[in-house]
């Protein structure tokens, strides 16, 4: 019989060689985040000189050329569009895992989870080809121009559905059965059952999923560049075009030279920010579901 080395090891060896593994992927990751942020700063710090933190919020407009860097339209469009996917994605997304694990066949849930999946992995830029093409003239039919905050707001909806679904739908397929059974032997209906007793029980689950979805929509570049109009303005209605941060990134970043690309970098830094936020925010629900 062949004999292995593995076997021959200890397993408290085993153990202390993954913990460090483990560790020492973490000081990787940890470094470069550091290395990042430390990279955005620097680049950041001309501009702050000149011009100070708070005319990024204060100044007439964003218009480099002009030497205006106001912020505020393009934050503002961006939680726009990024609250209104979430208001309208999480109760699809929800209904949706529901739908897989108590209500469909088992052929019909596989098939919707697989297409589920098949969603999660489209790149950004097939959505917004297909808004481009399909959703904004239908739009323009509407209010003219048809690139607009609503355009936004439901493409990246139908972009973070399957995440928001599937996240859910992990979740719930963790859960012990006991709660079900015990439910089942008061008599309770299938959907008492469910908004009574399942969803409260799987709530971390369903934050979790929000809050990864939350992170997609706000991280979208190439979408919201092809069907946000890419105005940066504060919209005053649901028709009007908008520009987020990332696509003020991405559009500019080419040709910025000076103030104007420092100025960039402060738009990466916020963005940085509100990911650090939502990563912690993660934490600390998973910190609440190990304690409870």
């Amino acid at each position: 019989m062949i004999s292995f080395g593995y076997k021959n090891l200890c397993p408290r060896k085993i153990d202390r060689f993954l913990g460090w593994t483990v560790r020492g992927i973490a000081s990787v990751v940890g470094i470069l985040v550091v290395i990042i942020t430390g990279f955005l700063i620097i680049e950041s710090l001309p501009i702050f000189d000149e011009i100070g933190i708070l005319a990024f919020l204060t100044d007439a407009s964003w218009s480099p050329a002009q030497g205006f860097y106001n912020l505020t339209p393009m934050l503002v469009g961006t939680l726009l569009v990024v609250t209104g996917a979430v208001v309208l994605a999480a109760p699809v997304g929800i209904l949706s895992a529901l739908f897989c694990h108590y209500y469909a066949p088992p052929f019909l849930a596989s098939f919707y989870r697989r297409l589920l999946e098949l969603m999660a992995g489209f790149p950004g830029v097939i959505y917004g080809l297909w808004g481009l093409v399909v959703l904004v003239p239908l739009i323009n039919r509407l209010h003219p121009p048809g690139t607009s905050l609503l355009a936004g707001v439901l493409m990246l909806a139908l972009l973070i559905i399957p995440t928001i679904a599937l996240t859910v739908d992990a979740t719930l397929a963790e859960m012990n059965q006991v709660y079900w059974q015990g439910a089942a032997s008061l008599g309770l209906s299938r959907w008492g059952t469910i908004l009574g007793i399942m969803l409260p029980a799987a709530r971390l689950g369903v934050f979790t999923g929000i809050i990864l979805g939350i992170g997609r929509a706000l991280g979208e570049t190439m979408l919201v560049l092809m069907v946000c109009g890419n105005v940066p303005q504060i919209p005053d209605t649901l028709f009007a075009p908008i520009r987020t941060l990332p696509a003020n990134i991405a559009l500019e970043m080419a040709f910025a030279l000076g103030n104007h690309r420092s100025s960039l970098f402060v738009t990466g830094l916020l963005l940085l920010a509100v990911s650090l936020f939502l990563a912690l925010l993660a934490e600390a629900i998973a910190e609440e579901k190990h304690i409870y």
